[in-house]
């Protein structure tokens, strides 16, 4: 059997998706820049997916950038709100220790041009409170930048009640809501947000496009000079196949949310109620107020990458956490900052389900992963050291 249960890394695209992108290969090819009409009628089309990307997240068309993806659009997003906020004296930035590498590394680097960096710590659940933000701020804060929903572990961050409290005293909020697109509920304007970022691969739609949303007003910083696409904001000419199949994939994605949110979080529970058997383990991230299809266990005893081997080896592809730190040898930090010694933090595992998942893989995994850790275990001296006393369990 093989099962892909990695989809908080990648999607596989939908056929809608594909659909829509196919004519803008070899028909619609014009270049969207262009005065003649090939070349206008793939601006028509850029300004229908605007306004289709806009209707999904309670925003206006014209507050749509298209950009290479959320990590793009993370970077662009933070470094103008600093630009604003420099210029008015205002160097302090809010976000979160569990932030993705997107938005941590950028403001690693503002912090060398003389910005104080804030990054709030999470409980157990990996939750912010708007209290925490509200207490965060000061007359010289000029952004508070938190993820609608992290990647790793799956916690949703009550986004509106920060927006709320942002938008009260006049302090940009953006929030990378790159693991959220598509799969809960987002509206830009009712929930105060400034500026979001999302990202198509995780939404079923094709790599390497993504969107900025901005409120109107907000000037925006270029990361890319060049020509005026993008109203001027992203020099180069806009991958029109790429946009069109996001547009499909996020107007699909919301369509079926509701339905789709139902039955992949009843195979989620399934399996966090299975995990949960398995003796010296944690689930990781607030049991309820987490993504649908997001499972993060840690096991003690075991490390990460050996269990992902043996799962691959099973046909289940699955992740010890995020795909961009995969080449690190740290334990994840998203795991430390939920206060998880550095040894449980190794034994992670990330299963992140799509509503392609069937019940019967989930019940070749429910069956399959407590098996792998078994023996993972019984080979294992750290584990005999425990089981024998000489080694104290932390779960």
């Amino acid at each position: 059997m093989f099962i892909y249960a990695d989809n908080a890394s990648t999607t596989k695209m939908s056929p809608s998706a594909i659909e829509a992108m196919l004519p803008y290969f070899d028909r619609s090819y014009g270049n969207p820049s262009s005065l003649h009409n090939l070349g206008q009628e793939a601006m028509e089309d850029l300004v229908k997916a605007r306004e289709r990307i806009a209707q999904c997240l309670g925003c206006h068309s014209k507050e749509v950038y298209f950009t290479s993806g959320g990590s793009e659009s993370d970077n662009q997003a933070i470094i103008s709100a600093a630009r604003i906020g420099s210029k008015c004296n205002k160097r302090h930035i809010i976000s979160a220790v569990f932030e993705h590498h997107a938005v941590l590394n950028t403001l690693n680097k503002l912090k060398l041009d003389g910005f104080e960096i804030e990054l709030l710590p999470v409980g157990e659940t990996g939750r912010i409170s708007p209290q925490q933000v509200e207490d965060a701020i000061r007359q010289d804060t000029c952004l508070v930048t938190i993820m609608y929903a992290n990647n790793e572990i799956g916690s949703i961050q009550p986004v509106g009640d920060i927006g709320r409290i942002c938008r009260e005293k006049s302090i940009f909020f953006h929030t990378d809501a790159v693991q959220a697109a598509g799969h809960i509920p987002i509206d830009f304007n009712k929930q105060y947000i400034d500026m979001l970022s999302l990202s198509a691969h995780k939404f079923h739609g094709p790599k390497g496009i993504g969107a900025l949303i901005v409120k109107q007003g907000i000037p925006l910083v270029n990361l890319i000079e060049g020509g005026a696409q993008e109203r001027g904001r992203r020099g180069g000419t806009e991958n029109v196949p790429a946009i069109m199949g996001m547009a499909a994939a996020l107007e699909e994605s919301c369509k079926h949310m509701k339905e789709n949110s139902w039955k992949i979080s009843e195979k989620r529970d399934r399996l966090i109620e299975a995990l949960a058997q398995i003796p010296h383990s944690v689930l990781n991230g607030d049991r309820f107020e987490r993504l649908p299809g997001n499972i993060n266990f840690c096991f003690e005893g075991i490390e990460g990458e050996s269990l992902l081997l043996l799962l691959d080896a099973k046909g289940i592809c699955a992740s010890s956490g995020s795909a961009c730190a995969s080449g690190a040898l740290d334990p994840s930090h998203v795991l430390l900052a939920l206060g998880r010694q550095q040894e449980i933090a190794q034994g992670a595992l990330r299963l992140s389900l799509s509503a392609d998942n069937t019940i019967e893989e989930i019940e070749y995994m429910v069956k399959t992963i407590p098996q792998v850790i078994n023996d993972l275990r019984s080979r294992s001296s750290r584990w005999e050291d425990k089981m024998s006393g000489k080694v104290p369990f932390y779960l």
